[in-house]
């Protein structure tokens, strides 16, 4: 039970964080989702991190990664937005989008570990 409770302050902390994200005043002409794509990257980002320093503590892996991170990050939103642009003919721009968020992703996970290590 304590760790569901490690899990929901993270993912509290990550889901405020999130919306507070949401509110900055990014925008495209196209409406290329900028600012779901700057969360997932960072999300990657902060979760190679911890994968990589905090790989033993239980607890605190629960707290960043599940939780924050979890909280934080969105994939339904992605998936959703990829839809959207679908519908409205943009599939390129969707595409992009798609390609761009798993490369970049990556990457930040990756970085993020290397910056530990």
């Amino acid at each position: 039970m304590i760790n569901c409770l490690f899990v929901g302050m993270g993912g509290f902390i990550g889901s405020v964080c999130r919306y507070l994200l949401g509110l900055l005043p990014i925008e495209t002409s196209q409406g290329f989702p900028v600012k779901t794509l700057i969360t997932n990257v960072i999300g990657a980002f902060v979760i190679g991190i911890v994968a990589a320093a905090a790989a033993k503590n239980t607890a605190l892996n629960l707290f960043l990664k599940a939780g924050i991170c979890g909280g934080f990050t969105t994939f339904s939103t992605f998936a959703y937005e990829t839809g959207a642009m679908m519908e409205k003919g943009q599939t390129g721009l969707a595409l992009l989008y798609v390609i761009l968020s798993a490369i970049l992703g990556v990457l930040a996970v990756f970085c993020g570990q290397l910056l530990v290590r």
